[in-house]
């Protein structure tokens, strides 16, 4: 087995959250001020996030560079142990490029930490107050973009296949092919009248936020021109309510609490009427 080169370098991958600077963690305020660089993509990531730097901090817009580009900082980190933050938009384990970013760092030797960020799906849901996983209506949530861009989807993730599932969705990456995304959507058993949002650079200055039913949702993606940095949630909870959940009902019972014993009846006639209908 090769030893990995000794370094004292580090690179910080930074979850830099949906757009809003006051959604960063604390974590990532702190790795993005204690770096030497920073490097981050003007294109994604709002200019706020860079009040965080030192005064003497290096920094580079990476909205222009292909991974070749930004691999020189990092052999720069290991060849001169500096720090060097990455800030990526929303949650960097999801649709990132980190990974094959993970893999340059593991071979320089570098010490590597990653700092998640607020998703902008969390941010949207927050947005609007609605959550995605209502009891007996919907409890998982899919998220996902759909199939035919720059980057192939594996076999058996198509947008049509996880709408057979019927329950919440958030589609990244696909408001450029509304028409596409609105048909797999009904096609896999979406009914028309779906409730649907369309959230485009949420937390930003410019955040704009729509409802609409999925039979709707091609019409009101072109009619605001809505192409890039635009999520879309899907599904029933969104326009969900009058349910509640086991969690806080008196009837139930955990480490902490006891259960009211007629409340906890009650709660199981409920359950096994539930299961006879």
């Amino acid at each position: 087995m090769s030893e990995q080169p000794s370094s004292a370098g580090k690179v910080t991958f930074v979850g830099a959250g949906p757009g809003a600077a006051d959604l960063l963690t604390i974590r990532a305020a702190r790795a993005i001020e204690s770096a030497d660089v920073v490097i981050w993509a003007a294109s994604l990531v709002h200019a706020d996030v860079l009040e965080h730097a030192g005064a003497n901090t290096e920094v580079v817009d990476s909205a222009q560079l292909p991974m070749e580009g930004v691999l020189p900082y990092y052999e720069r980190a290991a060849r001169e142990g500096i720090h060097v933050a990455r800030i990526h938009s929303g949650d960097p384990a999801l649709w990132g490029a980190m990974q094959e970013q993970l893999d340059q760092c593991t071979g320089l030797g570098l010490e590597v930490e990653v700092i998640p960020g607020v998703s902008s799906a969390a941010a949207v849901s927050a947005i609007v107050q609605r959550e995605l996983t209502i009891p007996e209506v919907a409890q998982s949530v899919i998220q996902t973009r759909l199939g035919g861009g720059k980057t192939p989807m594996p076999e058996g993730e198509e947008v049509q296949e996880f709408a057979r599932h019927g329950t919440t969705m958030a589609l990244f990456l696909s408001a450029a092919r509304s028409g596409q995304l609105q048909q797999e959507l009904l096609d896999g058993g979406y009914t028309p009248d779906t409730p649907c949002v369309v959230a485009y650079q949420a937390t930003w200055p410019e955040e704009l936020v729509l409802h609409c039913s999925l039979g709707e949702l091609e019409a009101t993606l072109k009619e605001h021109k809505l192409w890039k940095h635009t999520l879309v949630l899907v599904g029933p909870a969104l326009a969900a309510g009058g349910t509640r959940s086991h969690l806080y009902h008196p009837g139930h019972f955990h480490g902490h609490r006891r259960a009211d014993r007629e409340a906890r009846r009650a709660l199981r006639a409920a359950k096994q009427g539930n299961t006879a209908s």
